[in-house]
């Protein structure tokens, strides 16, 4: 009678503890989304060229200001974040977005081209890439860069502009005439070469154009002829919806209300007030 009792206080238990695992197994773990999802934002990362006036550079006080993080304070301050701005080398800022080290490219950052590798805001910033060359050069467009030294940034825009072979005839041609197509990290250290003479032209944003025209001088001059016509926009993580659909609707609101415009106006000296084309 015992060993019955027994055999049958040991089914019970094993009918138990069967019972609880089926339990915890039935429980819906949290998914990492899900964890995501219920945190609220509370700062904004911005990942930026801090050599790339006026869009973002460091002024002669140290601190880092331009059009792109002026835009990007703002809209922080009214969504209540916090902006970090985080200065990037260009050639690392897609490892930079995928690792989440920032939120988003806001930097003059040309969607052309890129549409499939983020996810874009609204365009907000038509711009041109043109040629700057030193005033007493002689050179007057494009055809007189035949046989001259050119130098770009990595990774920029007017690079690809220069040595895509999609559909780019005309400036694979004219590259081809180069003596020779240079690259540097920054477009301060083109513009040091340039007035230096170690280089002949460079091809550049006609913001960073103007930027450098504004404050140097008579010493460049900008060819008429542009290079190539494009569109700045800020660059997301590929899929990243929910966030740049608050920010755009926020940069929707300064527009709306007048503030887009107020910040571009203190940037009329480099021509961005005419340059903006957001909900144009």
């Amino acid at each position: 009678m015992k060993k019955y009792l027994a055999l049958v206080l040991a089914m019970v238990m094993s009918v138990s503890v069967l019972a609880g695992c089926g339990s915890d197994a039935a429980k819906p773990e949290a998914t990492p989304a899900e964890d995501t999802a219920t945190e609220e934002r509370t700062k904004l990362i911005v990942g930026f060229d801090a050599e790339y006036p006026p869009y973002g550079y460091r002024n002669e006080a140290g601190d880092y200001v331009g059009f792109d993080l002026d835009l990007a304070a703002e809209v922080c301050s009214r969504r209540g974040w916090e902006l970090v701005k985080q200065p990037i080398d260009w050639d690392a800022k897609d490892m930079e977005l995928s690792s989440g080290s920032i939120d988003c490219i806001w930097n003059g950052f040309t969607m052309t081209g890129r549409e499939a590798n983020y996810t874009f805001s609204e365009p907000y910033v038509d711009n041109s890439i043109v040629f700057v060359v030193r005033t007493d050069s002689g050179i007057k467009t494009k055809a007189d860069l035949a046989g001259k030294a050119v130098m770009t940034q990595s990774d920029s825009s007017a690079l690809t502009a220069l040595t895509n072979e999609e559909d780019n005839e005309e400036n694979l041609a004219l590259a081809a005439s180069f003596s020779s197509l240079e690259q540097t990290p920054d477009y301060n250290s083109a513009f040091m070469n340039l007035e230096a003479g170690s280089t002949d032209a460079i091809a550049v944003d006609i913001g960073v154009a103007q930027f450098q025209l504004t404050t140097r001088g008579d010493v460049f001059t900008m060819l008429e002829e542009p290079l190539s016509t494009e569109q700045y926009g800020i660059g997301f993580r590929l899929g990243d919806t929910e966030l740049r659909d608050q920010v755009q609707v926020t940069l929707d609101e300064m527009l709306e209300d007048g503030t887009f415009d107020e910040i571009a106006a203190d940037y009329k000296d480099y021509n961005l007030d005419q340059m903006v084309c957001l909900g144009k």
